[in-house]
């Protein structure tokens, strides 16, 4: 799927260009899940589909961390709710 795919969907979910977009939801949740401690460091980076150069290795990776990712995603879920729903939003750490 493409960064516009996800672009145009957002478009059409109402926010704007200035509000949000792929990127940006790929960056808050890298910034929230590294910094919450709660997640590995390569569980994250693996769930934002951030490679290994290794083309071998890579193929062989799908399933890295894979019990962790599902319970980090429904973690990422509960957030989101929170904050649409008007949830406390707290500073990250400095």
């Amino acid at each position: 799927m493409s960064e516009n795919t996800i672009n145009a969907a957002l478009r059409r979910l109402g926010f704007t260009k200035d509000e949000m977009t792929g990127h940006g939801f790929r960056s808050s949740a890298s910034s929230i899940l590294h910094e919450c401690g709660l997640w590995n460091a390569d569980a994250v980076e693996r769930q934002l589909a951030h490679v290994d150069i290794d083309s071998v290795r890579r193929a062989y990776a799908r399933a890295d961390f894979w019990d962790e990712r599902v319970r980090m995603m429904a973690w990422w879920a509960d957030r989101c709710e929170e904050m649409r729903h008007g949830g406390v939003v707290v500073a990250l750490r400095a």
